[in-house]
C-alpha cells in the first residue's frame, strides 16, 4: 500500500485514492510514514473538526471519507440519501400504458369508412303527439262563399278574391294555430292567413289543429266570432273534432283548409 504526500494510505501507487494527489515515484513506506509523523498532523491543524460535507472527523488536510479539502471555500454538501430500488416482480410492476388510438386516415369522398368508425346515429321517430306526414292546404272555396251569401251571414259582405294561390303548411309539433297575425295582441299563428288577399271573416285566433296520440289530427274552435265548419257542418266551440284524410275546414267568408295525410 502506498502513502501519498498528504499522509493517506492509498491502494493506488500513482494517484491517492482519497485526495487525488499524485504520488511521485516509489519511496520507502516507512520513511514516508516517519515524515508524516514528524510534520504537524492534520488532526493538530484541525483539532478533530468534523467535515462540513459529510461530518467525518478531520484527519489531515483532506477528508478521509469524501475528499473535502479543509481550509478552502468549497461549498459544503451532504451526500444524497441512498434510495433502495423498488422490489421487482409481477405484483409490483406498473400496468402498461394504453396504446393511443390511431386517428382515421384522410381519404377522398368516395372512401368507405373503416369498420372501426362509429356508426351513424339512426334518426329517431317523432313523438306520438306530433304525427308526421300531414299537410294543410289553404284555398279559396267559391261554393262556400256562395252559401255564406245565401244564408245572409255576417261574413257575407266579404268579397271572394278573383285569384288565390294555394298555400301549403306541413303539420308539425303538438298543435298548429290558425288565424291572422297581430303584433299588438301577440298572436302569431303557425297557419297565418293574414294575406293578401285577406279574409276579414277570420278571427285573430280562429281555430287550432291538435295532434292526437294515434297519429291523427283534430280541429278545435276556441270561440271564434264567425264559427268553423268541418265538411259543411258547424262544430261547437271548445270541442276537438277528429280529422281524416281529405277533410275540409271552412272559416271566414271564403277560406277552406283541406288536410291530407301522407
Amino acid at each position: 500500500m502506498a502513502i501519498c504526500p498528504n499522509g493517506h494510505d492509498s491502494e493506488s501507487s500513482d494517484v491517492c485514492d482519497l485526495c487525488g494527489t499524485r504520488i511521485a515515484g516509489r519511496f520507502d513506506q516507512q520513511a514516508a510514514r516517519g515524515r508524516h509523523k514528524a510534520t504537524p498532523s492534520a488532526a493538530d491543524d484541525g483539532g478533530g473538526e468534523p467535515c462540513p460535507r459529510c461530518g467525518t472527523t478531520r484527519v489531515g488536510q483532506f477528508c478521509e471519507a469524501c475528499g473535502y479539502k479543509f481550509g478552502t471555500a468549497q461549498p459544503p454538501w451532504a451526500p444524497a440519501p441512498h434510495v433502495p430500488p423498488p422490489p421487482s416482480g409481477p405484483s409490483f410492476s406498473s400496468p402498461p400504458a394504453p396504446a393511443a388510438w390511431p386517428p382515421p386516415p384522410s381519404a377522398p369522398r368516395s372512401f368507405r369508412p373503416p369498420p372501426w368508425a362509429p356508426a351513424a346515429t339512426a334518426p329517431q321517430a317523432p313523438p306520438r303527439h306530433a304525427p308526421a306526414g300531414w299537410t294543410a292546404v289553404v284555398s279559396c272555396d267559391r261554393a262556400y262563399h256562395d252559401s255564406v251569401r245565401a244564408a245572409n251571414s255576417p261574413q257575407a259582405v266579404v268579397s271572394c278574391p278573383a285569384h288565390f294561390a294555394e298555400l301549403r303548411f306541413p303539420l308539425t309539433g303538438s298543435q298548429m294555430k290558425i288565424g291572422r297575425r297581430s303584433v299588438e295582441r301577440g298572436v302569431d299563428p303557425e297557419i297565418d292567413l293574414t294575406g293578401p288577399p285577406a279574409d276579414p271573416g277570420i278571427s285573430r285566433l280562429h281555430a287550432v289543429l291538435i295532434a292526437m296520440p294515434g297519429g291523427d289530427w283534430a280541429v278545435l274552435d276556441p270561440g271564434s266570432a264567425n264559427g268553423t265548419l268541418v265538411n259543411g257542418n258547424g262544430i261547437p266551440p271548445g270541442v276537438q273534432v277528429p280529422l281524416h284524410d281529405g277533410d275540409r275546414i271552412n272559416l271566414g267568408g271564403w277560406t277552406a283548409i283541406t288536410v291530407h295525410r301522407g
